[in-house]
């Protein structure tokens, strides 16, 4: 029979035990267990009894990559990307506190199941077998993924991290020095640090190489940033060599960093580094990287065929360094215990996984795609339209705005980036954990003065720059809410976004559903963009693509057309965050950020009264212009909702025909029955979409008619954007909808149905009607 891996490593750990005990007929002298090791004084804070519980817990650990492989083998687990050769990690388990906010690697298995100590009533071994088992009653993801993770332990849970979870543990490290300048109460204590563990290859991500210019760049300036990288280096990414010595020469240097090594095949020396680099951590306030050397046993995961880029002989030789083997001799060498313990507490563990194994093979799985979703998106809209509905103090309110005559719903009718500045401002004086960041938002005031006044008034704790990198923003963002607080990060153009996208994606917007709704990061994320903009532009200032926006799960999308509804919007955006821990996009126009006519010159016809605290827009609601006409609906958002109006009078005035105009204000979730039910008021309706053709906005839109109204209720066309990039200057005009295309499609939409003769000539944008029918 041939055996495999996982069997091999198991009869060799026993083979060793035999061995030894043929090597020493007659065992050293017992030592007693609060004694140190040979060599050791008291004061190093290492003895038996020390070593033989992270032992047990490597132990434990090991038996767990066993039982994983025979679940998988009989359907009845999902996961088997294990922690063999990394279990010298056990030693961070007994050094972090639980209150140690800990964001791990998917190896730190023996990590998680010595934390577990701290806190009575965790049974790690049972939690890990429940996440094999995708059981929905796993504490903490609920059946939905293997993670490491528990709410008592703050061990937020990650997902095959990549790199992608360092960002947000140096934004939780930063904002724990921040909660005390702002005197908001921390969820854990004062002097706590944030434990990030990642595997060498990991360290050659551009997430991880930003997440650690980011600390650096940061406790440079004598900003605290208490985070304790763990590289765990097991010399490879699943078939790729790191370089020997890369870690430490692309380490070691970073300015303001700390460096420590350890061999993470050695308890003692593990513990003692390890011990050194928290200690450091915690009275330095400064990022500290531990160099964890381990070994990587059983390949990367169950179906991983290692003899594909290895020899045996290699394969060999790296299990032959077993760190279980290790730690068994260091506890036998000592006299602290004899083989028959350690086979005897081997073999307890392994039937104790086994049974919980059984038992989990049994417990119920998430049953329904309602069950599986209920975490994703909470929302509770009686509860966010009472936040929404809370306004400052009016003495605080008048104080802050230089007295009530000059409050600014008392200034009378401006442009949207002027009451956007003005929410702000009452945003923050009401919710004093909320934070403004993002570059160039400080003294500046941003790009377009959006932010103006905020730094001055709420000072650098609140309102602050951050270097040139959005995924750094972003994390930060993520693990400032981590701590309780209410970010409101600025990506200064929409194109820059997508540099950074998976800290919404795959981090964000995940965490509720990783979490079963037990973790929260809520923020709301503004973001300038779409096109139009006049003097300059091109690509990076005009990018219309929100395809990467809308496709990500729970993530609600805003995008205001007028000044007014960007206020109420951005209120109901913050309550949002508040009181469902929702991620929010808040997508600014830039170009009518400073719109203020409408139709002529001075007609003010786009400023708009600043609304009072109270007022707000629900989500997805939307707005309609010229409810009474019946002729044609309209249906736009952002930009489009400009362009539709000005389009709507040339064709009342014309050609006769009297438009509605649907403003969707939300994107995400869509509103479906707003939709269908103002295109069937008229039976034509027309998309207006500044996106591009494929991917944007028209897409869901004209699905959800065709779904919503069947066979043959409305005719239907659309206006979009060409597929291309925004070109620079007025080239960019013959690629975006036009109000002369908007004018032509509406036409031919209005044509009687029975004629099929093409209008006179009309732009390549603009399509005709046509009826749909249901798929």
């Amino acid at each position: 029979m041939t055996l495999n891996r996982a069997e091999i490593i198991h009869r060799n750990f026993l083979a060793f035990l035999d061995a030894w005990e043929k090597e020493h007929p007659a065992p050293p002298e017992p030592r007693p267990l609060d004694a140190p090791p040979a060599g050791l004084e008291t004061s190093a804070g290492v003895n038996g009894t020390l070593l033989w519980e992270l032992f047990e817990s490597q132990l434990a650990c090991r038996q767990l990559d066993l039982v994983s492989r025979e679940m998988r083998a009989r359907d009845e687990g999902f996961y088997t990307i294990g922690s063999s050769g990394h279990e010298g990690n056990v030693v961070l388990g007994r050094l972090a506190r639980h209150t140690d906010p800990a964001l791990l690697h998917y190896r730190s298995g023996a990590l998680m199941v010595e934390r577990a100590r701290h806190v009575a009533g965790i049974d790690p071994i049972r939690d890990i077998v429940l996440s094999y088992a995708a059981a929905a009653d796993e504490p903490i993801a609920g059946g939905r993924h293997k993670v490491f993770g528990s709410v008592p332990l703050w061990v937020p849970p990650q997902t095959s991290t990549i790199a992608s979870h360092v960002p947000k543990a140096v934004g939780m490290a930063i904002a724990l020095g921040r909660l005390r300048k702002l005197r908001v109460e921390a969820p854990v204590p004062a002097d706590s640090i944030v434990l990030c563990s990642f595997g060498d290859a990991s360290v050659n991500h551009s997430v991880a190489q930003g997440a650690f210019n980011t600390a650096s760049w940061t406790a440079y300036q004598r900003v605290p940033v208490p985070i304790l990288f763990v590289c765990e280096d097991n010399g490879i990414g699943i078939s790729v060599h790191t370089p020997p010595g890369w870690v430490e020469t692309s380490i070691r240097g970073r300015p303001a960093f700390q460096y420590f090594q350890a061999d993470g095949l050695d308890l003692v020396d593990a513990y003692q580094a390890a011990r050194r680099a928290v200690e450091c951590c915690r009275a330095l306030r400064c990022p500290t990287f531990l160099h964890l050397r381990t070994i990587r046993m059983l390949g990367h995961a169950g179906s991983d065929v290692e003899t594909e880029y290895h020899t045996l002989a290699e394969i060999e030789a790296v299990e032959a360094r077993d760190p279980l083997i290790a730690s068994a001799r260091r506890l036998l060498d000592e006299g602290y215990v004899t083989t028959a313990a350690v086979r005897e507490r081997y073999d307890q563990l392994g039937r104790r996984v086994r049974e919980e194994a059984r038992a989990a093979a049994a417990r119920p799985k998430l049953r329904s795609a309602a069950e599986v979703m209920a975490p994703l998106a909470p929302y509770h809209p009686n509860a966010v339209a009472a936040e929404a509905a809370l306004a400052p103090p009016d003495d605080r309110r008048s104080a802050h705005f230089g007295g009530a005559a000059l409050l600014p719903e008392k200034r009378g009718p401006r442009h949207m980036a002027v009451n956007i500045n003005a929410g702000l401002h009452d945003l923050l004086l009401q919710n004093p954990q909320a934070l403004v960041f993002g570059e160039d938002v400080a003294q500046k005031g941003g790009v377009y003065h959006v932010t103006t006044g905020l730094h001055k008034r709420f000072g650098a704790a609140r309102v602050f720059n951050t270097l040139l990198d959005e995924t750094s923003i972003l994390g930060l963002a993520i693990g400032a809410a981590h701590l309780g607080l209410l970010p409101i990060p600025e990506i200064q153009y929409l194109a820059y976004y997508h540099n950074a996208e998976d800290q919404i994606r795959g981090e964000a917007c995940s965490l509720q559903y990783f979490s079963n709704a037990q973790y929260r990061n809520p923020m709301v994320v503004r973001i300038a963009g779409m096109g139009y903009q006049k003097g300059f532009g091109g690509h990076f200032h005009n990018d219309n693509s929100v395809a990467a926006l809308r496709d990500i799960p729970g993530l609600v999308v805003a995008l205001p057309s007028r000044g007014d509804d960007a206020v109420r919007m951005l209120r109901t955006c913050l309550a949002l965050a508040k009181v469902d821990g929702r991620v929010v996009a808040f997508l600014e126009p830039i170009a009518l950020y400073m719109t203020k006519d409408l139709h002529e010159t001075d007609d003010r016809g786009w400023s708009f009264d600043y609304p009072p605290p109270g007022e707000f827009t629900a989500l997805g609601d939307g707005r309609v212009y010229h409810d009474d006409a019946r002729d044609l609906t309209i249906i736009t958002f952002g930009n489009g909702v400009y362009l539709s109006l000005r389009a709507a009078r040339t064709l009342a005035e014309k050609h006769g025909i009297r438009a509605r105009v649907v403003d969707l204000r939300w994107l995400a979730p869509l509103n479906a029955e707003l939709i269908c039910r103002e295109a069937a008021l008229t039976g034509r309706a027309l998309v207006v979409d500044e996106c591009r053709r494929s991917g944007g906005m028209a897409e869901p839109i004209i699905a959800a008619l065709v779904e919503g109204l069947g066979e043959r209720a409305c005719r239907i066309g659309r206006v979009t954007a060409e597929d291309v990039y925004i070109p620079l200057g007025a080239a960019a005009n013959l690629v975006l909808p036009s109000e002369a295309a908007i004018v032509s499609a509406a036409q031919a939409l209005c044509e009687p149905c029975a004629s099929h003769q093409p209008s006179a000539k009309r732009e390549p944008r603009a399509r005709p009607g046509r009826s749909l029918r249901a798929s």
